[in-house]
């Protein structure tokens, strides 16, 4: 949830860290601070609470907001070691404040680490982990003052994640990043470079990135990116160009990004079915699977892995895989499929799906799979991501960027490339063209599908208005509809902090309809459809004889 920038180049820093940090409030976050390299010491300066407290706090400290300074680093916390104070607030300095550390991740040995140094003399100011890691790379520059050395002995010592930005007040030329399980980008600009965890910070300045890879070390100026490995080794990193515009991350008009990415929603699976369905063959035309037909049909299984909302919509996935094309079909949690030892054969096709391509579980889950032989495949939204990289094939959703953190036309995007990828494989197996035809057009559909329930917003808001001051919500759905019901409980618990669960709505009679009490919104999914629209009907009524309040999506 946190977010990272840092900059080094000709502007004043401050303004291009702290436009970065307001990029990123949407991550959610409880405090924010920056670091700047100025004369002969480190000026940091946090907050809890806004971006906004942080800025007013810069503005006191150098009025007119000139602080003659062309490098630093910010940071945007989310409270995980230790609440959101501002001793525990980003970006940490070592104990002869030399360094300046912004970090995104979780170091797993930090106490193991305080100790050893505390015993040396160090004293720390915070609860966090983070502390540590900036403590550790002090301790080794007191050795041979090598900046990047003491980075890279560091990294090396830490088990864990990090994604980090660090700035040396011995060393103001350069910006050092690395990255293990938590993503970096570099913005490569003229005579500039921005460093962040998340592309929308860095598209106002550059669509030129460098993505780092897992133990990837960057040394950063304002020319140039040398990236090294954990041992100062070189390695090469291509330069990728963002797709995104400079408004796409911006709010245009709408109060907030879940409400124009809610509405972008036509446009974007538009954008994800454009060119990939062939009418006269009833197929669709996935060429970023880099397979033939023939290839395909040997796969015997597919295996869908993901996190949250991902893992949703693979749900979807998995029963239309078995509808189109016959195929045995299941979805893993990526977090249980990583920490337990599948049994995965090479006749296996492993899906795995992030709109970033940097969820860490996921990606863990690609290593396993590939390490086991499977054919694995990406499906990702952010172009040149380490899920889409690492596997080598896939498919991007081309929703463009998804600012929400709650994910909205990702989903749907999500939903509409697996309809195409179990038709694809059904076209290879025993589904007929007319099938295929009919499958096709019925995808073509989708987005005017889509805009006539986004006429209904008004209707919408007024039902969200009626309901808004309850804390329990059920949602229920039968086959298709089990997924979207867990993915309706999910966004209502993300946004509203309301209790809420989906269930499979033949489920309700085992035990949760006990629960359900005089006047709770029951959310059911009931399109007319011959095999579940009668039993949906009797859930209805079951909810109903219990004073619950049905909200009918039919």
């Amino acid at each position: 949830m946190c977010g990272i920038v840092g900059y080094i180049g000709e502007k004043e820093a401050t303004n291009v860290l702290l436009s970065g940090l307001r990029r990123l409030e949407y991550r959610g976050y409880d405090s924010a601070g920056i670091s700047l390299t100025r004369e002969d010491r480190l000026q940091v300066i946090k907050r809890s609470g806004k971006v906004a407290e942080l800025s007013k706090a810069v503005h006191e400290t150098f009025p007119g907001g000139e602080t003659a300074s062309r490098v630093g680093v910010a940071h945007t916390r989310w409270a995980t070691h230790g609440p959101p104070t501002e001793a525990n607030a980003h970006p940490h300095l070592d104990e002869g404040r030399r360094v300046a550390l912004v970090h995104n991740g979780i170091i797993e040995n930090y106490r193991h680490i305080r100790s050893h140094l505390e015993a040396k003399g160090h004293t720390f100011h915070s609860d966090t982990d983070s502390e540590v890691l900036a403590h550790l790379i002090g301790d080794y520059l007191d050795g041979d003052g090598d900046f990047l050395g003491a980075v890279c002995a560091a990294l090396r010592k830490v088990e864990g994640t990090f994604g980090i930005a660090a700035i040396c007040q011995d060393d103001p030329t350069k910006v050092i990043a690395a990255r293990r399980g938590s993503p970096i980008v570099i913005g490569v600009g003229q005579n500039e470079s921005i460093i962040a965890s998340d592309a929308a910070a860095v598209i106002s300045l550059t669509h030129q990135v460098v993505y780092l890879d897992d133990n990837d070390v960057a040394v950063v100026t304002p020319g140039s990116v040398d990236i090294r490995d954990l041992n100062n080794v070189p390695v090469n990193r291509e330069i990728s160009e963002l797709e995104w515009s400079d408004t796409s991350a911006e709010l245009g008009g709408y109060e907030h990004f879940m409400l124009k990415e809610i509405h972008e929603q036509p446009d974007s699976i538009r954008n994800a079915i454009r060119g990939r369905l062939d009418f006269d063959n009833g197929t669709a035309v996935l060429s970023g699977l880099g397979t033939t037909p023939r290839e395909i049909s040997e796969v015997q299984r597919a295996i869908i892995v993901g996190c949250g909302t991902s893992m949703n919509a693979g749900m979807v996935g998995e029963y239309a895989f078995e509808n189109f094309a016959d195929m045995p079909a299941e979805v893993e949690q990526a977090a249980e499929f990583r920490y337990r030892n599948p049994i995965i054969k090479a006749t296996d096709l492993v899906i795995a799906i992030s709109q970033s391509g940097e969820t860490a579980d996921t990606l863990a889950a690609v290593r396993e799979a590939i390490q086991k032989g499977a054919w694995v495949s990406g499906l990702c939204n952010v172009v040149g991501s380490t899920i889409a990289r690492e596997t080598g094939r896939g498919i991007y959703l081309h929703a463009g960027p998804e600012i929400s953190v709650a994910s909205t036309k990702a989903f749907t995007c999500q939903v509409a490339v697996l309809l195409m990828v179990a038709l694809k494989f059904g076209r290879c197996g025993r589904l007929s063209c007319e099938r295929g035809q009919e499958i096709a057009r019925a995808i073509e559909a989708i987005p005017e599908l889509v805009e006539r329930v986004l006429e209904k917003n008004d209707q919408i808001a007024r039902e969200a208005e009626r309901w808004a001051e309850t804390q329990h919500a059920f949602f229920l759905g039968r086959g298709y509809q089990y997924p979207v019901a867990l993915e309706g409980a999910l966004k209502l618990k993300e946004i509203s902090y309301i209790h809420a669960e989906g269930y499979p709505a033949a489920e309700m009679k085992h035990g949760p309809i006990a629960l359900i009490a005089k006047q709770m919104p029951v959310v059911v999914i009931a399109p007319h459809d011959k095999l579940t629209y009668q039993k949906t009907l009797g859930n209805i009524e079951e909810v109903k004889a219990r004073e619950g309040m049905v909200i009918a999506i039919a």
